[in-house]
């Protein structure tokens, strides 16, 4: 994947050619619109293209985050630049991962034109986040994106079992999601979501958001949702996650008889929940993820 420390192409005249509408460089609804249009951009629902536009969300999310002038910040979808204009004046640093290449041309000609004193602070990977195997420069410290909503629970599951630097994160997702990664064990949104974000961390709902602070409006309510890491629970995370896979797959029955594939029968499942100190009458909401990881590092029963 290429980082883009440098425009790779220039807009004919000013990136923005609209009067600032912020002081501190935020870009508006105004700045956004003429962007796109710059770009011919028509935003795709297939990439999650819903792109900020307001201001005090912006602070706010950066102020949410906790953002640490020396933090090292991973943000996946910067899309025209809002955010990113936000965090590059809290950070020392800003990786943003773009998979559209026509914004991750854009977005650092943006920023040297909206805030040229912090431009050496950003670099640009264009690329699927999904994908991303590694990134240049020093780890990232926090992760803080708006994350296309589409593949929200994949990419940060995969940035936290990727980069165990990330101390932190504040995501902002559609609201359904973000009720599934902070709902704990017995609540109606805890499933498969829920328990293998904790395995990264304590998560918590932070706040919602409106609809009307991005462009295009979608058609869902948005919130957000911190997590602080934290150690795993002993055990192995894939087995651990297996477990959790068959345990949500057929959520409506008991543990004896929605583990007996995973475990080679309902006999044998009920065996290891019984030595991992389980109910096997149980059903998987009502697990923490410690209770999955113990009863993932049992023993299997011969058939």
């Amino acid at each position: 994947m290429a980082a883009l420390r440098a425009p790779p192409v220039r807009l004919i005249g000013s990136a923005l050619n609209t009067v600032p509408e912020q002081t501190d460089g935020l870009l508006g609804p105004a700045a956004i619109r003429d962007l796109a249009q710059q770009l011919d951009l028509r935003p795709t629902k297939s990439l999650g293209q819903n792109f900020l536009h307001d201001a005090n969300t912006i602070r706010r999310i950066v102020r949410t985050a906790g953002v640490r002038p020396d933090d090292v910040v991973l943000e996946v979808g910067p899309g025209l630049g809002s955010l990113t204009l936000g965090l590059l004046p809290a950070a020392a640093r800003v990786t943003a991962v773009e998979i559209d290449p026509r914004l991750a041309s854009l977005l650092p000609v943006t920023v040297g034109d909206r805030r040229p004193d912090l431009a050496d602070r950003l670099t640009v990977v264009e690329g699927d986040a999904l994908r991303v195997t590694d990134l240049p420069g020093p780890p990232p410290t926090a992760l803080v994106a708006n994350l296309p909503y589409n593949v929200a629970v994949p990419v940060l599951l995969h940035l936290l079992e990727l980069l165990p630097s990330l101390d932190r994160a504040l995501v902002l997702v559609q609201a359904e999601v973000a009720e599934r990664l902070a709902a704990g064990p017995g609540a109606p949104a805890y499933g498969v979501p829920s328990v293998k974000a904790a395995w990264y961390g304590e998560v918590r709902r932070a706040g919602n958001v409106g609809r009307r602070v991005f462009w295009p409006e979608p058609n869902v309510d948005s919130g957000l949702v911190g997590l602080v890491r934290r150690p795993p629970p002993p055990g192995d995370r894939q087995a651990t996650f297996a477990v959790v896979d068959a345990a949500f797959g057929m959520r409506r029955k008991g543990l004896r008889a929605a583990l007996a594939r995973w475990a080679g029968s309902p006999a044998a499942a009920e065996t290891r929940l019984r030595a991992a100190g389980i109910d096997p009458s149980a059903r998987g909401e009502q697990l923490s993820v410690t209770d999955f990881a113990r009863l993932a590092a049992t023993d299997p029963v011969q058939q």
